[in-house]
Protein backbone atom coordinates (compact mmCIF):
# COMPACT_ATOMS: atom_id res chain seq x y z
CA UNK A 1 0.00 0.00 0.00
CA UNK A 2 2.64 2.52 0.98
CA UNK A 3 4.37 2.22 -2.69
CA UNK A 4 1.50 3.56 -4.46
CA UNK A 5 2.32 7.08 -3.54
CA UNK A 6 5.60 6.98 -4.70
CA UNK A 7 4.44 5.19 -8.19
CA UNK A 8 1.77 8.06 -8.54
CA UNK A 9 4.74 10.50 -7.92
CA UNK A 10 7.02 8.85 -10.36
CA UNK A 11 4.33 9.01 -13.16
CA UNK A 12 3.83 13.27 -12.67
CA UNK A 13 7.39 13.35 -12.93
CA UNK A 14 7.35 11.40 -16.18
CA UNK A 15 4.45 13.53 -17.12
CA UNK A 16 6.13 17.05 -16.92
CA UNK A 17 9.44 15.66 -18.32
CA UNK A 18 7.09 14.87 -21.59
CA UNK A 19 5.68 18.61 -21.56
CA UNK A 20 8.86 19.87 -20.85
CA UNK A 21 10.63 17.93 -24.03
CA UNK A 22 8.00 19.36 -26.47
CA UNK A 23 8.21 23.75 -26.32
CA UNK A 24 5.06 25.59 -27.34
CA UNK A 25 5.21 26.16 -31.17
CA UNK A 26 4.53 29.12 -32.98
CA UNK A 27 3.60 28.89 -36.45
CA UNK A 28 4.64 31.20 -39.56
CA UNK A 29 3.80 30.60 -43.34
CA UNK A 30 3.95 33.28 -45.91
CA UNK A 31 0.87 32.16 -47.60
CA UNK A 32 -1.66 31.92 -45.06
CA UNK A 33 -4.23 34.04 -45.52
CA UNK A 34 -5.56 34.13 -41.85
CA UNK A 35 -3.01 34.96 -39.44
CA UNK A 36 -4.40 35.51 -36.08
CA UNK A 37 -1.86 36.03 -32.79
CA UNK A 38 -0.48 34.41 -30.67
CA UNK A 39 0.10 31.97 -34.01
CA UNK A 40 0.50 28.42 -31.85
CA UNK A 41 -0.99 26.27 -35.20
CA UNK A 42 -1.12 26.19 -39.36
CA UNK A 43 -4.53 27.83 -39.79
CA UNK A 44 -3.41 30.77 -37.55
CA UNK A 45 0.01 31.11 -38.61
CA UNK A 46 1.75 34.65 -38.58
CA UNK A 47 2.63 35.46 -42.58
CA UNK A 48 6.34 36.74 -41.36
CA UNK A 49 8.63 35.38 -39.05
CA UNK A 50 9.16 38.74 -36.76
CA UNK A 51 5.29 39.13 -35.45
CA UNK A 52 5.73 34.88 -34.64
CA UNK A 53 9.08 35.95 -32.92
CA UNK A 54 7.65 38.63 -30.94
CA UNK A 55 4.69 36.49 -29.74
CA UNK A 56 7.13 33.44 -28.59
CA UNK A 57 8.21 33.12 -25.23
CA UNK A 58 11.47 32.23 -24.00
CA UNK A 59 12.21 28.49 -24.66
CA UNK A 60 9.51 28.44 -27.47
CA UNK A 61 9.92 27.02 -30.77
CA UNK A 62 9.37 28.77 -34.60
CA UNK A 63 8.11 26.83 -36.96
CA UNK A 64 8.39 28.73 -40.65
CA UNK A 65 6.93 27.33 -43.81
CA UNK A 66 8.43 27.17 -47.39
CA UNK A 67 8.19 30.57 -48.86
CA UNK A 68 10.88 33.88 -49.51
CA UNK A 69 10.20 36.33 -46.12
CA UNK A 70 10.66 39.56 -47.30
CA UNK A 71 8.66 41.63 -44.91
CA UNK A 72 8.51 42.55 -41.55
CA UNK A 73 11.63 42.90 -38.71
CA UNK A 74 12.84 45.28 -36.02
CA UNK A 75 15.38 47.48 -34.85
CA UNK A 76 18.53 46.00 -32.49
CA UNK A 77 21.01 46.73 -30.79
CA UNK A 78 23.16 49.60 -31.52
CA UNK A 79 22.68 49.60 -34.97
CA UNK A 80 20.01 51.53 -36.73
CA UNK A 81 19.42 49.24 -39.68
CA UNK A 82 16.10 47.29 -39.55
CA UNK A 83 16.46 43.38 -38.95
CA UNK A 84 14.41 41.03 -41.18
CA UNK A 85 14.32 39.10 -38.08
CA UNK A 86 14.89 39.75 -34.87
CA UNK A 87 15.57 37.30 -32.40
CA UNK A 88 15.73 39.11 -28.72
CA UNK A 89 14.51 35.98 -26.72
CA UNK A 90 16.42 32.58 -25.90
CA UNK A 91 14.48 30.91 -29.05
CA UNK A 92 14.71 28.72 -31.91
CA UNK A 93 13.61 30.16 -35.04
CA UNK A 94 13.32 26.55 -37.49
CA UNK A 95 12.61 25.95 -40.89
CA UNK A 96 10.25 23.39 -41.70
CA UNK A 97 11.82 22.23 -45.18
CA UNK A 98 15.48 23.87 -45.18
CA UNK A 99 17.11 26.33 -46.75
CA UNK A 100 16.36 25.43 -50.39
CA UNK A 101 13.11 26.43 -50.19
CA UNK A 102 13.19 28.79 -46.81
CA UNK A 103 14.76 31.99 -47.69
CA UNK A 104 15.32 35.37 -45.44
CA UNK A 105 15.28 38.07 -47.86
CA UNK A 106 17.00 41.76 -46.77
CA UNK A 107 17.98 44.76 -48.68
CA UNK A 108 21.20 45.93 -49.89
CA UNK A 109 19.30 49.82 -49.86
CA UNK A 110 20.27 53.17 -51.49
CA UNK A 111 20.45 55.73 -49.48
CA UNK A 112 19.96 57.95 -52.47
CA UNK A 113 16.80 56.44 -53.97
CA UNK A 114 15.51 56.06 -50.56
CA UNK A 115 15.50 52.36 -50.11
CA UNK A 116 16.03 51.30 -46.57
CA UNK A 117 18.51 48.53 -45.74
CA UNK A 118 17.71 45.71 -44.08
CA UNK A 119 20.14 42.60 -42.38
CA UNK A 120 18.76 39.34 -42.31
CA UNK A 121 19.31 38.42 -38.91
CA UNK A 122 19.96 39.47 -35.80
CA UNK A 123 20.01 36.97 -32.90
CA UNK A 124 20.44 37.34 -28.72
CA UNK A 125 22.02 34.92 -26.75
CA UNK A 126 20.59 31.75 -26.78
CA UNK A 127 18.77 32.49 -29.61
CA UNK A 128 18.80 29.43 -33.05
CA UNK A 129 18.61 29.91 -36.34
CA UNK A 130 18.27 26.49 -38.22
CA UNK A 131 17.63 25.98 -41.89
CA UNK A 132 17.32 29.36 -43.84
CA UNK A 133 18.79 31.08 -46.59
CA UNK A 134 20.00 34.38 -45.37
CA UNK A 135 20.22 36.50 -48.77
CA UNK A 136 20.60 40.07 -49.70
CA UNK A 137 21.46 41.63 -46.30
CA UNK A 138 22.80 44.45 -45.83
CA UNK A 139 24.38 47.38 -43.09
CA UNK A 140 25.04 50.33 -44.74
CA UNK A 141 29.22 50.57 -45.12
CA UNK A 142 30.65 52.56 -42.74
CA UNK A 143 33.36 51.74 -39.61
CA UNK A 144 31.25 50.49 -37.26
CA UNK A 145 28.71 48.70 -39.74
CA UNK A 146 28.93 45.16 -39.29
CA UNK A 147 27.16 41.66 -40.24
CA UNK A 148 24.55 42.36 -43.48
CA UNK A 149 23.75 38.62 -43.00
CA UNK A 150 23.75 37.80 -39.56
CA UNK A 151 24.75 39.63 -36.38
CA UNK A 152 25.18 38.92 -32.66
CA UNK A 153 26.28 41.12 -30.24
CA UNK A 154 29.70 39.44 -29.29
CA UNK A 155 33.36 40.18 -27.68
CA UNK A 156 36.36 38.28 -26.93
CA UNK A 157 35.46 39.11 -23.24
CA UNK A 158 31.69 38.25 -23.82
CA UNK A 159 31.38 35.75 -26.69
CA UNK A 160 27.27 35.28 -28.10
CA UNK A 161 26.00 32.25 -27.69
CA UNK A 162 23.73 33.06 -30.61
CA UNK A 163 23.73 29.89 -33.16
CA UNK A 164 22.89 29.45 -36.85
CA UNK A 165 22.90 25.89 -37.90
CA UNK A 166 22.69 24.49 -41.72
CA UNK A 167 21.94 28.09 -42.91
CA UNK A 168 23.13 29.10 -46.31
CA UNK A 169 24.45 32.84 -45.98
CA UNK A 170 24.93 34.51 -49.89
CA UNK A 171 25.17 37.58 -51.18
CA UNK A 172 25.41 39.67 -48.24
CA UNK A 173 27.73 42.65 -47.20
CA UNK A 174 28.59 44.94 -44.76
CA UNK A 175 31.61 46.53 -43.28
CA UNK A 176 33.24 44.03 -40.65
CA UNK A 177 31.60 40.32 -41.71
CA UNK A 178 29.54 40.57 -44.71
CA UNK A 179 28.04 36.93 -44.05
CA UNK A 180 28.07 37.07 -40.28
CA UNK A 181 29.49 38.58 -37.33
CA UNK A 182 29.86 37.64 -33.81
CA UNK A 183 27.71 33.95 -33.37
CA UNK A 184 28.18 30.41 -33.64
CA UNK A 185 27.44 28.60 -37.32
CA UNK A 186 27.34 24.86 -37.47
CA UNK A 187 27.43 23.07 -40.82
CA UNK A 188 26.63 26.05 -42.46
CA UNK A 189 27.82 27.70 -46.14
CA UNK A 190 28.83 30.75 -46.22
CA UNK A 191 29.03 31.79 -50.43
CA UNK A 192 29.88 35.45 -52.20
CA UNK A 193 29.93 37.82 -49.48
CA UNK A 194 31.35 40.66 -49.40
CA UNK A 195 32.63 43.02 -46.47
CA UNK A 196 35.95 45.50 -46.04
CA UNK A 197 37.41 43.23 -43.35
CA UNK A 198 36.21 39.24 -43.22
CA UNK A 199 34.62 38.95 -46.20
CA UNK A 200 32.66 35.80 -44.92
CA UNK A 201 32.58 36.08 -41.12
CA UNK A 202 33.93 38.09 -38.27
CA UNK A 203 34.75 37.02 -34.98
CA UNK A 204 32.45 34.30 -35.76
CA UNK A 205 32.98 30.50 -34.70
CA UNK A 206 32.43 28.06 -37.32
CA UNK A 207 31.92 24.13 -37.33
CA UNK A 208 32.23 22.13 -40.16
CA UNK A 209 31.10 24.92 -42.80
CA UNK A 210 32.17 25.78 -46.44
CA UNK A 211 33.42 29.33 -46.94
CA UNK A 212 33.57 29.96 -50.63
CA UNK A 213 33.95 33.04 -53.24
CA UNK A 214 33.66 35.56 -50.60
CA UNK A 215 35.93 38.82 -50.63
CA UNK A 216 37.09 41.40 -48.64
CA UNK A 217 38.09 44.17 -50.96
CA UNK A 218 38.00 48.11 -50.59
CA UNK A 219 39.01 50.28 -47.80
CA UNK A 220 36.87 52.03 -45.06
CA UNK A 221 38.29 54.90 -43.27
CA UNK A 222 38.64 54.01 -39.88
CA UNK A 223 39.33 50.13 -40.96
CA UNK A 224 42.54 48.33 -41.65
CA UNK A 225 43.52 47.23 -44.94
CA UNK A 226 41.13 44.75 -46.42
CA UNK A 227 41.56 41.33 -45.25
CA UNK A 228 40.36 38.05 -44.78
CA UNK A 229 38.46 37.11 -47.85
CA UNK A 230 36.94 34.33 -46.20
CA UNK A 231 37.25 34.84 -42.26
CA UNK A 232 38.49 37.21 -39.91
CA UNK A 233 39.85 36.96 -36.43
CA UNK A 234 37.63 33.90 -36.45
CA UNK A 235 37.87 30.63 -35.02
CA UNK A 236 37.04 27.66 -37.85
CA UNK A 237 36.72 24.25 -37.24
CA UNK A 238 37.02 21.05 -39.75
CA UNK A 239 36.12 23.98 -42.31
CA UNK A 240 36.65 23.61 -46.32
CA UNK A 241 37.90 27.26 -47.48
CA UNK A 242 37.83 27.49 -50.69
CA UNK A 243 38.23 30.54 -53.63
CA UNK A 244 38.05 33.78 -51.13
CA UNK A 245 39.50 36.64 -52.55
CA UNK A 246 41.51 39.97 -50.39
CA UNK A 247 42.62 42.47 -51.59
CA UNK A 248 45.39 42.95 -49.14
CA UNK A 249 46.04 40.42 -46.52
CA UNK A 250 44.92 36.79 -45.86
CA UNK A 251 42.70 35.66 -49.19
CA UNK A 252 41.23 32.76 -47.16
CA UNK A 253 41.37 33.35 -43.47
CA UNK A 254 43.61 36.55 -41.66
CA UNK A 255 44.21 36.09 -37.89
CA UNK A 256 42.30 33.08 -37.46
CA UNK A 257 42.59 29.97 -35.27
CA UNK A 258 42.01 26.99 -37.57
CA UNK A 259 41.52 22.92 -37.24
CA UNK A 260 41.38 20.61 -39.78
CA UNK A 261 40.67 22.69 -42.60
CA UNK A 262 41.06 22.77 -46.19
CA UNK A 263 42.49 26.13 -47.60
CA UNK A 264 42.47 25.87 -51.22
CA UNK A 265 42.43 28.44 -54.33
CA UNK A 266 42.40 31.55 -52.03
CA UNK A 267 44.39 35.09 -53.44
CA UNK A 268 45.40 38.08 -51.79
CA UNK A 269 48.30 40.47 -52.02
CA UNK A 270 49.92 38.54 -49.04
CA UNK A 271 49.12 35.28 -47.56
CA UNK A 272 46.85 33.77 -50.39
CA UNK A 273 45.34 31.42 -47.83
CA UNK A 274 46.04 32.05 -44.71
CA UNK A 275 47.95 35.43 -42.97
CA UNK A 276 49.01 34.91 -38.99
CA UNK A 277 46.85 33.08 -36.39
CA UNK A 278 46.74 29.41 -35.42
CA UNK A 279 46.58 26.22 -38.34
CA UNK A 280 46.79 22.72 -36.90
CA UNK A 281 46.08 20.30 -38.89
CA UNK A 282 45.10 22.35 -41.78
CA UNK A 283 45.88 21.60 -45.74
CA UNK A 284 47.06 24.62 -47.42
CA UNK A 285 47.34 24.02 -51.09
CA UNK A 286 47.29 25.77 -55.05
CA UNK A 287 46.81 29.83 -52.95
CA UNK A 288 47.84 32.31 -54.79
CA UNK A 289 49.71 35.86 -53.52
CA UNK A 290 50.18 38.34 -56.06
CA UNK A 291 53.21 39.96 -53.93
CA UNK A 292 54.16 37.08 -51.44
CA UNK A 293 53.28 34.12 -49.43
CA UNK A 294 51.16 32.81 -51.19
CA UNK A 295 49.72 29.82 -48.67
CA UNK A 296 50.96 31.02 -45.23
CA UNK A 297 52.17 34.55 -43.55
CA UNK A 298 52.66 35.06 -40.16
CA UNK A 299 54.33 38.72 -40.22
CA UNK A 300 55.34 39.18 -36.99
CA UNK A 301 51.66 37.65 -35.44
CA UNK A 302 52.29 35.49 -32.61
CA UNK A 303 51.38 32.58 -35.27
CA UNK A 304 51.65 28.67 -34.57
CA UNK A 305 51.65 26.19 -37.06
CA UNK A 306 51.22 22.05 -36.70
CA UNK A 307 51.10 19.53 -37.99
CA UNK A 308 49.83 20.96 -41.67
CA UNK A 309 50.62 20.87 -45.35
CA UNK A 310 51.54 24.04 -46.93
CA UNK A 311 51.99 23.02 -50.61
CA UNK A 312 51.34 24.23 -54.30
CA UNK A 313 51.32 27.45 -53.54
CA UNK A 314 52.15 30.58 -55.33
CA UNK A 315 53.90 34.04 -55.60
CA UNK A 316 56.38 36.11 -56.51
CA UNK A 317 58.09 35.89 -53.20
CA UNK A 318 58.21 33.11 -50.49
CA UNK A 319 55.79 31.21 -52.75
CA UNK A 320 54.63 28.77 -49.99
CA UNK A 321 55.27 30.40 -46.65
CA UNK A 322 56.99 33.67 -45.27
CA UNK A 323 57.33 32.87 -41.04
CA UNK A 324 59.20 35.00 -38.35
CA UNK A 325 57.72 32.03 -35.89
CA UNK A 326 58.76 28.14 -36.55
CA UNK A 327 56.79 25.50 -37.88
CA UNK A 328 56.46 22.40 -36.00
CA UNK A 329 55.69 18.59 -38.02
CA UNK A 330 54.41 20.63 -41.25
CA UNK A 331 55.14 19.61 -44.96
CA UNK A 332 56.59 22.46 -47.30
CA UNK A 333 59.37 23.96 -48.93
CA UNK A 334 61.67 25.12 -48.16
CA UNK A 335 62.49 23.53 -45.02
CA UNK A 336 61.29 26.13 -42.49
CA UNK A 337 62.67 26.37 -38.30
CA UNK A 338 61.14 23.86 -35.87
CA UNK A 339 61.02 20.21 -35.44
CA UNK A 340 60.44 17.05 -37.32
CA UNK A 341 59.21 19.79 -40.89
CA UNK A 342 60.21 18.01 -44.10
CA UNK A 343 60.15 18.75 -47.64
CA UNK A 344 58.33 15.81 -49.26
CA UNK A 345 56.17 16.18 -52.13
CA UNK A 346 53.09 15.26 -49.92
CA UNK A 347 51.57 13.17 -52.47
CA UNK A 348 47.87 13.83 -52.19
CA UNK A 349 45.32 11.50 -53.51
CA UNK A 350 44.01 13.85 -56.42
CA UNK A 351 44.86 17.68 -56.80
CA UNK A 352 44.12 17.98 -60.32
CA UNK A 353 40.35 16.92 -59.36
CA UNK A 354 40.65 19.20 -55.64
CA UNK A 355 41.07 16.05 -53.72
CA UNK A 356 44.01 16.85 -51.31
CA UNK A 357 43.15 13.16 -49.47
CA UNK A 358 46.52 11.71 -48.54
CA UNK A 359 47.59 8.91 -50.73
CA UNK A 360 48.61 5.28 -49.43
CA UNK A 361 52.04 6.24 -49.58
CA UNK A 362 52.05 9.91 -48.77
CA UNK A 363 54.92 10.97 -46.31
CA UNK A 364 52.37 12.76 -44.44
CA UNK A 365 51.03 9.77 -42.51
CA UNK A 366 52.03 9.44 -38.89
CA UNK A 367 54.37 12.33 -39.13
CA UNK A 368 52.39 14.78 -36.87
CA UNK A 369 52.84 15.13 -33.26
CA UNK A 370 50.23 14.00 -31.35
CA UNK A 371 50.27 16.48 -28.32
CA UNK A 372 49.05 19.64 -30.82
CA UNK A 373 46.04 17.57 -31.83
CA UNK A 374 43.10 19.73 -30.06
CA UNK A 375 39.68 17.52 -31.88
CA UNK A 376 38.64 14.45 -32.03
CA UNK A 377 37.78 13.81 -35.52
CA UNK A 378 38.92 15.03 -38.92
CA UNK A 379 37.53 16.99 -41.78
CA UNK A 380 35.70 13.68 -43.01
CA UNK A 381 34.76 13.27 -39.58
CA UNK A 382 36.85 10.55 -39.47
CA UNK A 383 38.75 9.88 -36.07
CA UNK A 384 41.66 12.37 -35.76
CA UNK A 385 44.11 9.67 -35.12
CA UNK A 386 44.63 6.21 -36.71
CA UNK A 387 47.56 4.21 -36.32
CA UNK A 388 48.80 6.03 -32.99
CA UNK A 389 50.30 8.41 -34.47
CA UNK A 390 48.47 12.18 -36.27
CA UNK A 391 48.83 12.28 -39.85
CA UNK A 392 49.95 15.75 -41.35
CA UNK A 393 46.82 18.00 -42.84
CA UNK A 394 43.77 17.92 -42.66
CA UNK A 395 42.54 14.34 -43.64
CA UNK A 396 43.82 11.07 -41.47
CA UNK A 397 44.12 8.00 -42.94
CA UNK A 398 41.91 5.82 -41.23
CA UNK A 399 44.18 2.57 -42.11
CA UNK A 400 47.72 3.23 -42.79
CA UNK A 401 49.99 -0.01 -43.82
CA UNK A 402 52.45 1.34 -41.35
CA UNK A 403 52.13 2.38 -37.53
CA UNK A 404 55.86 4.89 -38.44
CA UNK A 405 55.96 7.78 -39.91
CA UNK A 406 56.11 7.05 -44.01
CA UNK A 407 58.57 10.57 -44.23
CA UNK A 408 60.68 8.51 -41.74
CA UNK A 409 60.60 5.31 -43.80
CA UNK A 410 61.56 7.03 -47.04
CA UNK A 411 64.18 8.87 -45.41
CA UNK A 412 66.20 5.90 -45.09
CA UNK A 413 64.79 4.08 -48.05
CA UNK A 414 62.49 1.83 -46.27
CA UNK A 415 58.93 0.41 -47.78
CA UNK A 416 56.12 2.19 -46.34
CA UNK A 417 53.70 -1.45 -46.48
CA UNK A 418 54.75 -2.10 -43.02
CA UNK A 419 56.75 -4.72 -43.87
CA UNK A 420 59.50 -2.67 -42.35
CA UNK A 421 58.50 -1.69 -39.09
CA UNK A 422 59.97 -5.10 -36.95
CA UNK A 423 62.86 -5.47 -38.83
CA UNK A 424 66.81 -4.69 -37.32
CA UNK A 425 68.54 -3.71 -40.12
CA UNK A 426 71.35 -2.48 -38.40
CA UNK A 427 71.16 -5.50 -35.81
CA UNK A 428 71.36 -2.85 -32.58
CA UNK A 429 68.51 -4.50 -30.93
CA UNK A 430 66.11 -1.98 -31.50
CA UNK A 431 63.30 -2.52 -34.46
CA UNK A 432 62.88 0.38 -37.02
CA UNK A 433 59.63 1.02 -34.95
CA UNK A 434 61.49 1.78 -31.67
CA UNK A 435 64.00 3.67 -33.68
CA UNK A 436 61.87 5.88 -35.26
CA UNK A 437 60.29 6.44 -31.47
CA UNK A 438 63.35 7.05 -30.16
CA UNK A 439 64.77 9.58 -33.11
CA UNK A 440 67.64 7.28 -33.72
CA UNK A 441 69.08 6.07 -36.87
CA UNK A 442 67.66 2.83 -37.80
CA UNK A 443 71.05 1.92 -40.06
CA UNK A 444 74.01 2.67 -37.51
CA UNK A 445 74.38 0.29 -34.58
CA UNK A 446 76.03 2.90 -32.74
CA UNK A 447 72.45 5.13 -32.85
CA UNK A 448 70.41 3.83 -30.40
CA UNK A 449 68.57 5.09 -27.16
CA UNK A 450 70.82 5.08 -24.01
CA UNK A 451 72.69 7.11 -21.51
CA UNK A 452 75.82 7.52 -22.67
CA UNK A 453 77.40 8.56 -19.00
CA UNK A 454 76.77 8.84 -15.27
CA UNK A 455 78.90 10.74 -12.70
CA UNK A 456 78.24 11.22 -8.92
CA UNK A 457 79.35 13.59 -7.38
CA UNK A 458 78.31 13.88 -3.04
CA UNK A 459 74.44 13.48 -3.76
CA UNK A 460 74.42 14.48 -7.26
CA UNK A 461 74.22 12.66 -10.13
CA UNK A 462 74.86 14.02 -13.78
CA UNK A 463 73.42 11.83 -16.56
CA UNK A 464 74.16 12.65 -20.35
CA UNK A 465 72.54 11.39 -23.85
CA UNK A 466 72.32 12.39 -27.16
CA UNK A 467 69.04 13.43 -27.76
CA UNK A 468 66.81 13.97 -31.00
CA UNK A 469 65.37 17.40 -31.81
CA UNK A 470 61.36 16.09 -31.83
CA UNK A 471 61.58 13.73 -28.83
CA UNK A 472 60.04 13.72 -25.43
CA UNK A 473 62.10 11.97 -22.51
CA UNK A 474 61.57 10.46 -19.38
CA UNK A 475 63.79 9.70 -16.81
CA UNK A 476 64.05 7.04 -14.51
CA UNK A 477 65.12 5.47 -11.89
CA UNK A 478 65.17 2.40 -9.31
CA UNK A 479 67.29 0.96 -5.96
CA UNK A 480 66.89 -2.76 -7.04
CA UNK A 481 67.42 -4.76 -10.53
CA UNK A 482 66.66 -8.17 -8.85
CA UNK A 483 62.76 -9.91 -8.76
CA UNK A 484 60.33 -7.50 -9.91
CA UNK A 485 61.80 -3.94 -10.59
CA UNK A 486 59.68 -0.90 -10.67
CA UNK A 487 61.31 1.93 -12.09
CA UNK A 488 59.95 5.43 -11.00
CA UNK A 489 60.03 8.54 -12.79
CA UNK A 490 62.88 10.98 -11.68
CA UNK A 491 62.27 13.28 -14.77
CA UNK A 492 59.74 14.07 -16.88
CA UNK A 493 58.98 15.91 -19.89
CA UNK A 494 62.52 16.52 -20.72
CA UNK A 495 62.03 18.31 -24.56
CA UNK A 496 65.33 16.92 -27.16
CA UNK A 497 67.59 19.43 -27.95
CA UNK A 498 69.23 17.35 -31.63
CA UNK A 499 72.20 17.98 -28.83
CA UNK A 500 73.49 16.15 -25.77
CA UNK A 501 71.51 16.71 -22.97
CA UNK A 502 72.96 16.87 -19.72
CA UNK A 503 70.37 16.42 -16.44
CA UNK A 504 71.21 16.85 -12.53
CA UNK A 505 69.30 14.25 -10.46
CA UNK A 506 70.04 15.11 -7.20
CA UNK A 507 69.47 13.14 -3.80
CA UNK A 508 70.17 9.81 -4.75
CA UNK A 509 70.15 7.22 -2.28
CA UNK A 510 73.56 7.55 -0.29
CA UNK A 511 73.60 4.16 0.91
CA UNK A 512 71.89 1.85 -1.81
CA UNK A 513 72.59 1.84 -5.37
CA UNK A 514 70.58 3.68 -8.18
CA UNK A 515 69.82 2.61 -11.42
CA UNK A 516 69.07 4.84 -14.37
CA UNK A 517 66.78 4.54 -17.21
CA UNK A 518 65.38 6.44 -20.36
CA UNK A 519 61.85 6.01 -21.97
CA UNK A 520 60.23 7.79 -25.08
CA UNK A 521 56.29 7.53 -25.36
Amino acid sequence: MKALPFLVFTAALLGTAALLAAPPTRYVDAANPSPSAPYTNWLTAATNIQDAVDAADPGDLVLVANGVYQFGGALAGKSLTSNRVAILKPITVQSLNGPAVTTILGSQGNSRLGIPYARCAYLTNGASLVGFTLTNGAVPVSSSSQGGGAYADSSPLSPSTATLSNCVLTGNSAAHGGGAYGLTLNKCMLVANSASVGGAAFACTLDSCTLSNNTAVGSVPGLPSSGGGGAYRSTLNNCHIVANTASAQGGGAYASKMTNCLVVANQASQGGGVFGGQSINCTIVSNTASLSAGGLSTDGFATSVFNSIVYFNSAPTAPNWQSTTPLSHCCTTPLPVGPANFTNNPALLDPAAADSRLAPNSPCINAGINSAVNSSTDLDSNPRIAGGTVDIGAYEVQNPASSISCAWLQRYGMPTDGSADALDPDRDRMTNWQEWRAGTNPTNAASFLSISSITVTGLVATLRWQSASDVTYTLERTTNLLGQTSFFPAQTNLPGKGAQITIAHTNPPAASPAFYRLSVP
